[in-house]
């Protein structure tokens, strides 16, 4: 019987092993919660028994254990420069820039970052090598010079992409554009009710903004950089459509829903892990929380300690009259802080959150936080800076699990903080709320992560899976949206309008011509 179970074990290692596939992940942006996306992603995979390679500008200190192989390319000096060009931005002032430069500050740094990325010795010894892969995974972020990866290497593209569905991905393939009701990225009105007749006029210029600017921009900007790098290379514009897959950092949990094409799926929270034991004296501070816990954190690209001298005095003051005690991530010493105020310039997020005693997450309303806070049924206060946190923080609170007081918002002052802070601690609404939503989180036919493998292994399994593209993918815009069939049908009734009314012109006429002697009798 043992000899069975054995021969029986050996056959579905040697199974699995003919099984795995290779893939190959580009990951060239160098941001902490981008990465925190690709790395999970790419794990999890080489988990399910796959040989994985990465190319990223961060490498783990210790390899990951996993089923499969996991191995990594790393693009040397990358995060060196991005921390310097961080250095010279202030992320808390991109909240009041403008669509325009907002844009045109990204167009120029991930430029230089695709540029950098194609000319990298190590990648392209790896293209160069003949080296066989079965699937290439890019983070669809301005990065679609990156999708010459898979023509290079004769196999599908896999997109994952670190938001929900909107006019970025969309198009990719053909999933519709729903303009009269989704607000555009960059629209920083209500989120999450309907817009009015003058808003979606605005939203429709939003779109059209960013349809202009990638044609006269960003795809010229790409096809420079693939020219220099592989000249000869396709166009842009088509690579931009050559995804067989797009994975969704997104769920109907935290986001409104949404249509979606067969190959555009739902994989939010796949990063979330289940929580582990806590350092000895976070576990002490927050067991010893009799009335509860604050956690505050403004994710990993935004740094407290810029925060202007008066606005962090103003949140001390309001943290040191609460009762309850408080975990701020904060990057240096804070002089003045509170004893029931914690700082600390790394903190374990997900644990934190799923301790019981935490009773409020105060976050500037990323994704990855937002998608964590509703894991663990925490309610937020939001305090949205820039890009998709404003529309994360009006959707959760139009859920009801949040408050929102934008740090640029006029009404930004001690008084409403506090007041915020202590409506949420005081009102159950919003706790009930944001256990709801974890119920709706968790309540799903598989885990996210195993969805992500799934259908990543379908594609592979299907050769690129191309009986899922939908036809829309390949139409231009003006077929897709039947601009060209309304102009002709409008064209059409031009002319025969001009037709009858020339038809009844002479009708008339000749009518008229046979009345008048009839009518001149009658006179005499």
């Amino acid at each position: 019987m043992f000899g069975f179970f054995a021969i029986f074990s050996i056959l579905c290692c040697l199974v699995s092993y003919g099984e795995s596939a290779r893939i190959l992940g580009v990951f060239p942006i160098s941001s902490g919660s981008h990465y925190i996306l690709d790395y999970k992603l790419m794990k999890g995979l080489a988990d399910a028994g796959h040989d994985v390679t990465m190319i990223t500008p961060y490498s783990q200190e210790k390899p990951p254990k996993t089923k499969g192989n996991y191995s990594e390319i790393i693009l040397e000096g990358f995060r060196e420069r991005i921390s310097e060009q961080h250095k010279s931005m202030d992320l808390f002032d991109m909240g009041k820039q403008n669509m325009l430069r907002v844009m045109s500050t990204m167009i120029s740094m991930f430029g230089t970052n695709m540029n950098n990325t194609l000319h990298d010795p190590k990648v392209r010894a790896l293209l160069n090598s003949n080296e066989k892969f079965d699937a290439v995974i890019i983070e669809h972020f301005m990065a679609d010079a990156m999708k010459i990866f898979p023509v290079v290497l004769n196999c599908p593209l896999i997109l994952l992409f670190s938001l929900g569905p909107n006019s970025w991905i969309n198009p990719t393939v053909g999933n519709p554009q729903e303009i009269s009701y989704s607000r555009h990225l960059f629209d920083r009105g209500n989120n999450a009710v309907p817009m009015t007749f003058f808003e979606r006029i605005i939203n429709l210029f939003y779109h059209l903004f960013e349809y202009l600017y990638n044609q006269f921009l960003y795809f010229p900007m790409c096809n420079e950089v693939l020219q220099k790098a592989f000249p000869g290379a396709p166009d842009a514009k088509v690579l931009f459509k050559n995804a067989s897959l797009v994975l969704l950092n997104s769920h109907t949990s935290l986001y409104p829903a949404h249509p979606l094409v067969p190959n555009m799926v739902e994989i939010g929270g796949y990063h979330v892990d289940p929580p582990k034991k806590l350092p000895k004296d976070l576990q002490e501070f927050l067991d010893n929380a009799k009335d509860g816990a604050i956690y505050f954190s403004m994710g990993s690209n935004l740094k407290s300690k810029l925060m202007p001298a008066e606005r962090k005095k103003m949140i001390l003051n309001v943290l040191g009259r609460l009762k309850q005690k408080v975990i701020w991530k904060f990057e240096e010493e804070l002089p003045g802080k509170p004893d029931n105020v914690l700082i600390k310039n790394w903190l374990p997020q997900q644990d934190i959150l799923a301790h019981p005693n935490i009773k409020l997450f105060i976050t500037h309303g990323g994704l990855l936080s937002t998608t964590e806070t509703v894991y663990h049924g925490v309610p937020i206060l939001a305090i949205p800076v820039f890009g998709d946190q404003p529309g994360n923080a009006e959707k959760a609170q139009y859920a009801g699990y949040a408050l929102k007081l934008g740090y640029h918002d006029d009404n930004f002052t001690e008084e409403n903080f506090e007041q915020y802070i202590l409506e949420l601690l005081n009102n159950p609404k919003y706790r009930e709320n944001a256990q709801r939503r974890s119920r709706l989180f968790h309540d799903r036919p598989m885990k996210p992560m195993d969805t992500a493998v799934y259908w990543v292994e379908y594609v592979i399994r299907n050769n690129g899976a191309k009986h899922l593209r939908v036809a829309g993918a390949d139409q231009a815009w003006y077929e897709y949206y039947l601009v060209d069939v309304s102009l002709f049908l409008l064209a059409c009734l031009v002319v025969v309008f001009e037709i009858s009314k020339f038809v009844l012109k002479k009708v008339f006429l000749v009518v008229k011509s046979k009345l008048s002697p009839k009518q001149k009798l009658k006179t005499k």
